[in-house]
């Protein structure tokens, strides 16, 4: 069975939908997740750059003893709250108490500009990826990478590389057969190979 964890989803305005709503699909079918929430800076209505709106709670009014996979996104909206010293101050304390922490797209730069990553590998959206390294200059960006892990950190590519990267999670942590019934449950094609992103010599 493993290990039993809620999954917390980090939104900001301008999200990328994909990018939150790819690995949900396919974390949210493990057993294993015993609740899934989606929290903000102020809580209430989130609405992603594809204009889907999300009701979310204030990260504030969380109990956050219970053990939780963080997952935090990229998208256009990023590029405004890298410079949010709040949400940062807020994202230092909850990627200290996660198990495990889970980027898609420019959502690693967040986590780079909090410093868990200083030191180690990651990836992040390949159209995106100078930007994302000029703000992360301690740490060792890996462009071919469709999804890189480093001890408890995941970061993957652009937007659908979502998926692949939380099949991967789940490989790791639950077994490949998991992983691999969840994606033919989904009818998807899992790019098995984190360090192939087919998409990283177009940009």
């Amino acid at each position: 069975m493993g290990v039993i964890m809620d999954l917390l989803v980090v939104l900001f305005n301008g999200f990328e939908t994909l990018d939150v709503f790819g690995p949900v699909e396919v974390l949210g079918r493990l057993e294993n997740i015993s609740k899934i929430s989606f929290v903000s800076l102020a809580g209430g209505l989130i609405t992603s750059s594809q204009q889907v709106p999300v009701i979310t709670e204030a990260i504030s009014s969380l109990p956050l003893q219970s053990e939780y996979i963080l997952l935090v996104p990229g998208g256009s909206g990023v590029r405004n709250e890298v410079e949010n010293e709040r949400l940062l101050e807020i994202m230092k304390q909850l990627t200290r108490n996660a198990q495990f922490v889970l980027s898609v797209c420019t959502g690693a730069v967040l986590l780079a500009k909090i410093g868990i990553l200083d030191h180690k590998k990651a990836t992040t959206n390949k159209r995106s990826f100078d930007w994302v390294m000029q703000q992360g200059t301690n740490v060792s960006w890996v462009k071919k990478a469709r999804w890189v892990k480093d001890q408890n950190i995941y970061t993957s590519s652009g937007v659908s590389a979502g998926i692949d990267m939380a099949l991967g999670f789940i490989a790791d942590t639950y077994g490949e057969e998991q992983a691999e019934v969840i994606a033919n449950r989904i009818e998807y094609s899992w790019n098995k190979d984190s360090e192939a992103d087919m998409f990283y010599s177009l940009y």
